[in-house]
C-alpha cells in the first residue's frame, strides 16, 4: 500500500506530529488476480524459451540415434511392455523408442531429458492420429504415465529436506516409489477402461450423465487396481526395502542419474559414427524441430498457467481446501497437508513452495514433513505435463487424458497417506 504523510505543528527541536493518510482499499482481490495472471504470462514464456537449448540438444541427439538404428533396438527389448500400453503404435515406429526413452528418463529423475523425448513421442504419435486435433488412446496413456511421475529417486524433495536440515532426507525414497506406483498402476487402469467409453464433444460431463453402468463398472476398477496397488503390492515393496540399504540404493541411483546424460549423449552419438551417420548434418536437422516445438507450445502454456494463477489468486483454492477438509478428516490426511496435495496437480514451482513452507513449520522429520515430501515425489504436475505435451501437436480436444492424470493424482495422493500413516504415523 501507498499512502500521504502530512507533517503538522512542530513539538520541539527535533519533533514534529504528522499523520498518514493510507490510500483507500478498493478491488483489492482484483488486483491480486490481475498481477498474478501477468506474472504467469511472463513465467510461462520464461519456461518455453527455457526449454529450446534443451530440446535442440536432445532432439538433435534423438535424430542421430534415429538413423543409426539404435532407437528402434531398444524399442525390440521393450516390446512386450509397449505392445501392451501402446498396441496401436507400430513396435518399429518411431514414437515407441521416443515414448521409452522418456520413460526412463523420468524414472531416474532427469526431467531435462524427459521433456524432449516426450515432446518427441508426442509429434511421432500425432502422425498415427486419423482425427487431427484429437487425442488418440495411446496419447492418453502416454500421459497417463507421464503424469503419474514414477521416480526412483525423489531429488528435489530430497533436496528441501536435506536443507531444512532432516537427519534423514533420503527416508521418503520408499514412500514416494510407493505412491508412484500406486499412482501409475491406478493411471493405466483409468486409461484402459475409459478408451473403452469414447468421449465425444460433451465430454466426461455426458459420460457421466448417459452411462451409468459405465460408471459404476470404472469406479469399480479403479477402486479395485488402488486396492490390489496398495494390498497385494504391499508386502513385496516393504520386504525388498527392509533388506535393501536405503543409503545404498540412494548411492547407486544417484551415480546413474549424474551418468545417465553424459552417456546417453556418447552412446548415441558413438552409435551413430559407428554406423556411418553424418552427425553434424543429422544432429542440426533434429536441433531445428526442437526449436519449433519450444516455441509452438507457448500459447497453450501461456493459457494454463494464467488460469492456475487466477484460480489461487482469486481465492478459489481456499474454497476448495474449506470444502474437501471434511473428505481429507475421514482418510487421516492432516489439513495442514490438503494444500500441498491441492497445489501439486496444478503448479510445480507452487507445490515447492508449499512444500518448504509446511516442512520450514512443522519440521522435515515430522509427520507432516514426511507426508507432504511424499506427495511432491510420488505425483506429478499434471496440468503443465498436459498443456505441454498436447500443445506441441496442437491437441484441443484431449479426451480421457485430464481425468485418467487427476485419477492417478488422487491414487498417488492415498497411497503416499497410507504408506506414511504405516510406517510413521
Amino acid at each position: 500500500m501507498t499512502g500521504e504523510i502530512i507533517i503538522g505543528q512542530k513539538i520541539n527541536s527535533n519533533t514534529f506530529s504528522s499523520n498518514i493518510i493510507l490510500e483507500e482499499i478498493s478491488f483489492a482481490k482484483m488486483k491480486e488476480v490481475t498481477n498474478s495472471a501477468l506474472s504467469y504470462a511472463g513465467t510461462a514464456v520464461e519456461i518455453a524459451l527455457g526449454l529450446i537449448g534443451i530440446m535442440a540438444l536432445w532432439l538433435g541427439v534423438m535424430k542421430v540415434a534415429e538413423e543409426a538404428g539404435l532407437i528402434r533396438i531398444i524399442a525390440n527389448a521393450m516390446r512386450p511392455l509397449t505392445k501392451f500400453l501402446f498396441p496401436s503404435v507400430p513396435q518399429d515406429h518411431p514414437a515407441m523408442g521416443a515414448m521409452i526413452m522418456n520413460m526412463a528418463a523420468n524414472m531416474l529423475g532427469l526431467g531435462n531429458a524427459a521433456t524432449p523425448f516426450g515432446l518427441k513421442a508426442m509429434e511421432e504419435l500425432d502422425k498415427l492420429n486419423p482425427e487431427k486435433g484429437t487425442a488418440t488412446n495411446a496419447m492418453c496413456t502416454f500421459l497417463a504415465v507421464n503424469t503419474a511421475g514414477l521416480t526412483l529417486i525423489p531429488a528435489t524433495a530430497i533436496a528441501v529436506r536435506a536443507a531444512a536440515g532432516s537427519s534423514d532426507p533420503a527416508i521418503i525414497i520408499g514412500t514416494s516409489v510407493f505412491g508412484a506406483f500406486c499412482a501409475t498402476t491406478v493411471g493405466i487402469t483409468a486409461t484402459k477402461v475409459l478408451e473403452k467409453f469414447p468421449l465425444k464433444d460433451g465430454g466426461l460431463s455426458d459420460f457421466f450423465r448417459s452411462s451409468k453402468k459405465g460408471v459404476i463398472a470404472f469406479l469399480s476398477i479403479i477402486l479395485v487396481a488402488f486396492v490390489l496397488s496398495v494390498s497385494g503390492l504391499m508386502a513385496g515393496i516393504i520386504s525388498f526395502l527392509s533388506f535393501l540399504n536405503p543409503e545404498l540404493f540412494k548411492s547407486i541411483i544417484q551415480i546413474i542419474s549424474t551418468l545417465a546424460i553424459p552417456m546417453l549423449i556418447m552412446i548415441f552419438i558413438g552409435y551413430g559414427a559407428i554406423k556411418k551417420v553424418k552427425i553434424y548434418e543429422t544432429f542440426v536437422e533434429g536441433a531445428k524441430e526442437g526449436f519449433d516445438v519450444a516455441v509452438r507450445i507457448i500459447p497453450y502454456l501461456v493459457a494454463m498457467l494464467v488460469a492456475i494463477g487466477i484460480f489461487r489468486a482469486g481465492g478459489a483454492m481456499e474454497i476448495l481446501i474449506y470444502a474437501l477438509t471434511p473428505i481429507t478428516n475421514l482418510i487421516g490426511m492432516p489439513a495442514e497437508a490438503l494444500p500441498m496435495a491441492i497445489m501439486r496437480p496444478l503448479s510445480g514451482s507452487g507445490s515447492l513452495g508449499i512444500m518448504a513452507e509446511i516442512i520450514a513449520t512443522h519440521g522435515a522429520d515430522s509427520f507432516i514433513g514426511i507426508l507432504v515430501s511424499t506427495f511432491f515425489g510420488s505425483t506429478e504436475t499434471t496440468f503443465y505435463v498436459i498443456a505441454v505435451y498436447f500443445g506441441s501437436v496442437n491437441i484441443r480436444k484431449g479426451r480421457h487424458a485430464l481425468a485418467a492424470g487427476l485419477l492417478a493424482d488422487i491414487a498417488g495422493i492415498l497411497g503416499a497417506v497410507y504408506i506414511v500413516k504405516l510406517l510413521f504415523g
